[in-house]
């Protein structure tokens, strides 16, 4: 706690003085995520909570782990062979730490909802609403109404993709106003891209001709390429570039 308090001391003293994540990264020797939660955290009682509420690598196994407890195995050492073997990477005292409170020979309550990993979360955002399952669209929207950041960064995400789809290079600009309006630190960073090459990102969002064809044929080079390699020369090379359907 400590050091925590410390930490966030530090970064939001850096922040004042319009020191980017980056900079405060490389001058505390802390991993940008960690300067990142620092700094976008409203007060030091949120930091500790969101700390002490962090996800654990036994999350997704205590299912199992709470059904061979109340079957009547109480041993964490064998529970943690058990659980390695469903792909639990962690320590057996974390194992030991969990089964504490239940050491009274009361049952384990039914386990909780297990959280979605990093991958689920992205794949939802990333793909078409009508392409997830009622399942997905449910755990998705309870995502959402628990992180008011992360619900305003797909919202900018799906717009970008109506834009993308629809050849929508008019609404470009009002899009990067948004974003910029927000606090989206990822999202600010791809928009320094686009503004670095505005015109042709807006016309690749306006106009119907897309370098798939160009892309294509880059590839099939490459694969004729490495086919060759190491048997023939470039004249040969050049033959097959041509001759090829």
């Amino acid at each position: 706690m400590i050091r925590t308090t410390q930490r966030h001391a530090a970064v939001q003293d850096l922040r004042a003085h319009r020191e980017s994540i980056a900079a405060i990264s490389r001058s505390l020797h802390l991993d940008i995520q960690t300067v990142r939660r620092f700094a976008h955290a409203t007060s030091l009682d949120q930091l500790l909570a969101k700390t002490a509420e962090r996800a654990s690598v036994l999350d997704a196994f205590t299912p199992y782990l709470h059904q061979r407890w109340n079957q009547g195995c109480t041993d964490a050492a064998a529970l943690t062979q058990e659980l390695r073997a469903h792909g639990y990477t962690g320590s057996d005292q974390t194992v030991r730490r969990y089964l504490r409170p239940f050491r009274g020979g009361r049952s384990t309550p039914p386990p909780g909802p297990v959280a979605p990993t990093v991958r689920e979360v992205t794949g939802w955002i990333l793909r078409r609403p009508d392409a997830l399952d009622a399942e997905e669209q449910a755990r998705f929207k309870e995502v959402l109404a628990r992180c008011p950041h992360l619900s305003a960064a797909a919202a900018h995400v799906a717009a970008f993709a109506e834009m993308l789809t629809g050849l929508h290079g008019d609404r470009l600009d009002a899009w990067i106003a948004a974003v910029d309006a927000d606090d989206q630190p990822d999202l600010h960073s791809f928009i320094t891209g686009v503004r670095r090459d505005h015109q042709a990102v807006t016309n690749g969002l306006t106009l119907p001709y897309s370098s798939g064809p160009v892309e294509g044929n880059v590839n099939r080079i490459k694969m004729l390429k490495r086919q060759m390699y190491g048997r023939a020369k470039f004249d040969l090379l050049r033959k097959r570039i041509l001759l090829a359907s």
